[in-house]
């Protein structure tokens, strides 16, 4: 097991002494990605709340963003298959946190409710925030038992969506009582129309630029986005000289999407910068958000585009359609309906006035349902009221076994 970074654990060595409840956040990775640009969020404000990152695999130079100093990383370094060496090694790493709050992340983390179960973590608390392309509407039989055999270990389930809300209840039959629904939610300060875009793309003012930002894997279908722009040029010559495609982020499938943009002769049309920093000032050079995903929860960077004014092009999948009203804040397409994202991709490149309105109309219901201050009071109202439930019940238990053997 890795311990924290030199200077993480040096910084927290100062904290011994604080008597905030800890929480230790467990995820497969800490890398770019929606649901971790979430985490590192929660962290950064909720300063009530002391926290630590545990990760099964590996963190990466994303952990920069965690801007408090008091936070400890780990990382467990899981190799591929079962890893019972890995549950001994966060075991002996809870023993030795003594958190009050284990919040565990989609299903790779979950079977660590019962190891932080046996380490004496009082309250265990779990979030789904999508499904896997491998698995999309979630009905992997050896998965669903695996989460109801875990039940008794995990304090609430977290959906982020009405979509995986239903499926918690219905397909999965995860008792009410056990749910919570909490909304992601992202800064609409930090997110808002009008800021100067990023200064490296490599294309002018003129373009009319498509864009997305996500891990680039399976789930994300970034192979039909660039298809569609092929189609797009193919279609409306008219349009193919401004529209160009920025693809926003790193992952496993990064190199043969620059393959497939070479084959189909797109070098000059798609930029594929990798992962970045600036996520806002990179939202700012688009005219356009499309997320094409075989999957979802609610996925934070389609938020963060909508908070800044971006009109939205997406699968009708998951979340998306809680989010997106089709016509109103996007244009709402199939999953993997090739020509339907074309035209709606070319509906949105031909009418800049659309794009404004429907732009308009995104930031509003963000402004309205998607806040970050919502998201973090519901979070904090779970773990203090968990933590006030399962502690008093620890302290009296204790003090009956005290007076017993009295």
């Amino acid at each position: 097991m890795n311990a924290a970074l030199p200077q993480r654990a040096a910084r927290s060595q100062a904290t011994a002494a604080d008597n905030r409840p800890l929480v230790v956040h467990l995820v497969y990775a800490l890398g770019v990605g929606g649901l971790e640009t979430l985490l590192v969020d929660c962290i950064n404000r909720m300063p009530a709340w002391r926290h630590a990152v545990v990760c099964l695999t590996r963190y990466t130079d994303f952990s920069a963003r965690i801007e408090r100093p008091d936070v400890e990383l780990h990382a467990l370094n899981k190799a591929p298959g079962l890893g019972l060496g890995t549950h001994l090694d966060f075991w002996r790493l809870m023993r030795r946190l003594r958190p009050a709050v284990l919040h565990t992340y989609n299903l790779a983390a979950l079977e660590y409710a019962f190891t932080a179960s046996m380490a004496g973590v009082p309250v265990r608390i779990h979030a789904e925030h999508g499904r896997d392309a491998s698995d999309p509407h979630g009905l992997n039989p050896k998965h669903n038992f695996l989460r109801r055999r875990l039940v008794p270990f995990v304090d609430r389930f977290i959906p982020v969506s009405e979509d995986l809300n239903r499926w918690l209840g219905e397909v999965v039959r995860i008792p009410a009582a056990k749910t919570q629904f909490i909304k992601n939610g992202v800064d609409t300060d930090k997110y808002a129309p009008g800021g100067a875009p990023c200064a490296d793309a490599p294309w002018g003012p003129d373009a009319i630029v498509i864009g997305t930002v996500a891990r680039v894997q399976d789930v994300k279908n970034h192979r039909l986005l660039v298809d569609a722009l092929a189609s797009l040029r193919t279609h409306h010559p008219e349009l193919a000289p401004r529209v160009k495609l920025a693809i926003v982020g790193d992952g496993p499938l990064l190199p043969s999407v620059r393959e497939q943009v070479a084959r189909l002769g797109l070098q000059d049309a798609v930029w594929l910068p990798g992962a970045r920093a600036d996520i806002k000032d990179v939202l700012h050079g688009f005219d356009v958000f499309a997320l094409p995903s075989l999957a979802e929860g609610t996925p934070v960077s389609m938020l963060e585009a909508m908070a800044c004014g971006l009109p939205v092009v997406a699968s009708r999948v998951g979340g998306i359609p809680e989010v997106v009203d089709d016509g109103v804040q996007g244009l709402l397409v199939p999953v993997g309906d090739l020509d339907a994202l074309a035209q709606a991709l070319a509906r949105y490149a031909g009418d800049a006035g659309l794009r404004a309105a429907h732009g308009r109309a995104g930031r509003a219901r963000v402004e309205e349902r998607f806040s970050m201050r919502a998201m973090l009071a519901a979070y904090g109202a779970l773990y203090d009221g968990l933590c006030r439930q399962k502690l008093r019940g620890h302290t009296q238990h204790q003090e009956s076994k005290s007076s017993c053997a009295e």
